[in-house]
């Protein structure tokens, strides 16, 4: 790490907000004006709208994660944690991945955490649940949807068969309805090659404590998605949520009971946990709290954005809206990202701060291949959308919104390859334990029967 004397800006995160606000910070920095250090446990960045399609196989893994060393090449790129922060010290202490945490002195400080999954103390759900947060789920997600199959096309048993036919889905937002209309797009191709298993033997079980799915896309639209996925056999289920998980067995608040082994957790996010170490003012709900400039109340030299900050949104606030606040989305974290990196340069430099304010520009959602809903806003004229053109509006947004042209040309070569190719149903759950199979061709032979007895006699004596 530098040892310059130099100001260092610290960027505590890497996700959408923290990776461009780190590269708006160096294109508006002078040479050598400051140090940027950006930390994060993961040396990439996650475009986590692409997710379920990655769960699904549409588009490749890889193609949405940004590596930042590669995309913030003039910055320090950390791999570890910040466990706490010390403000009158203006130190921060990191957790590198091995070794022994130290301190890090900071001038400016920017936090961009992001959220993690909220949950509640539900019996089973820390054994069962699967999030959909990360790469790493989302591939886990699919891996595991496939081994189920497999599992279901070899066995005899009937139980066995029908628990890992049935996959349960909590959350009816964006991220649990777009995954639950991927997945079963997946299975209901892969089942094409099973021999003993069809999309008829599967159960899919959508559950939201809400009265709705899709709020983001307005009530109508979101009658039209609960219907679309309803006519593809998913069950619904409104106004209730899970009771207990245990040993997969499901049971939901209106008395139904199924036995899964596929329990999807998208039931909303919260700030991460670990802001209440860092000495700053937060919300009813553990966001920082932020001005309308995106600077931390009471502070002048640390900013936050995107979903662990709580920003006013000062266009809803205009259109006769109290307390509005902006909604944790794509959309906004991105268009924060700018005007914070903006305000740490006027900062830095003595000038006055620009504050946030953004329109709501509508919200599209994919439920599969050729299946979405948009929802668009064009001043106070909103236009609804549906079926395959809200899918390619969904596609062409996201496409477009992900970071860097590499990643962007990638993601396009991947759904126009798809358009002439079929998809890959192949499980590769034997890469979370890559190992396995290794260490059962190496592990020590057991001692001959004769050197047993002969340690046990010297043990004895």
């Amino acid at each position: 790490m530098s040892t310059t004397e130099r100001p260092r800006i610290l960027v505590v995160g890497g996700g959408y907000v923290g990776l461009y606000a780190a590269r708006r910070i160096l294109k508006k920095m002078r040479y050598g004006e400051a140090i940027v250090t950006v930390v994060d446990p993961r040396s990439y960045m996650t475009y986590q709208p692409f997710l379920p399609e990655a769960a699904a196989g549409s588009i490749s893994p890889r193609h949405v994660v940004v590596p930042l060393r590669r995309v913030l090449p003039k910055a320090e790129v950390l791999t570890g944690r910040v466990t706490t922060i010390d403000q009158d010290r203006k130190v921060a202490t990191i957790a590198p991945l091995v070794g022994e945490a130290y301190e890090l002195p900071f001038d400016y400080l920017v936090i961009a955490m992001g959220a993690v999954s909220r949950t509640f103390p539900i019996p089973g759900l820390a054994e069962q649940g699967i999030g959909m947060k990360g790469i790493e789920e989302s591939i886990g997600l699919r891996n595991h949807v496939l081994e189920q199959l497999d599992k279901a096309d070899s066995t005899t048993d009937e139980e066995i068969r029908r628990k890992a036919l049935t996959f349960v889905f909590v959350g009816g937002g964006f991220a649990g309805a777009e995954t639950i209309g991927e997945v079963e797009d997946m299975a209901r191709d892969a089942a094409k090659y099973y021999t003993n298993v069809s999309r008829e033997d599967m159960r899919f079980v959508l559950v939201d404590a809400a009265d709705k799915i899709l709020p983001e896309v307005g009530p109508k639209l979101g009658l039209y998605g609960k219907e679309h996925l309803e006519s593809r056999g998913i069950e619904i289920y409104l106004s209730t949520s899970m009771d207990s998980c245990v040993g997969g067995h499901v049971v939901l608040k209106n008395g139904l009971e199924v036995d899964s082994n596929t329990i999807v957790w998208t039931a909303g996010v919260k700030p991460n946990p670990v802001l209440s170490r860092f000495g700053l003012p937060l919300g009813p709900r553990g966001h920082v709290d932020a001005q309308p400039t995106l600077q931390v109340t009471g502070t002048d030299y640390v900013w936050a954005a995107g979903d662990n900050a709580q920003v006013p949104d000062i266009a809803a606030r205009k259109a006769g809206v109290e307390n509005a606040w902006c909604p944790p989305n794509a959309q906004h974290a991105l268009r924060q990202a700018k005007v914070l990196g903006d305000n740490v340069i006027s900062g830095m430099r003595g000038f006055p701060q620009k504050e946030y304010s953004h329109a709501n520009k509508g919200a599209v959602a994919g439920l599969g291949l050729h299946k979405g809903v948009a929802m668009i806003v064009m001043g106070k004229v909103k236009i609804k959308v549906k079926g395959r053109l809200a899918w390619y509006m969904h596609r062409g947004y996201h496409g477009l919104a992900m970071p860097t042209w590499n990643r962007k040309i990638r993601v396009f070569a991947d759904w126009t390859l798809a358009m002439f190719l079929k998809r890959e149903v192949v499980s590769l759950g034997a890469m979370e334990n890559p190992r396995e199979e290794f260490y059962e061709a190496a592990k020590p032979a057991p001692a001959p029967a004769a050197a047993a007895k002969s340690e046990e006699k010297a043990k004895a004596s």
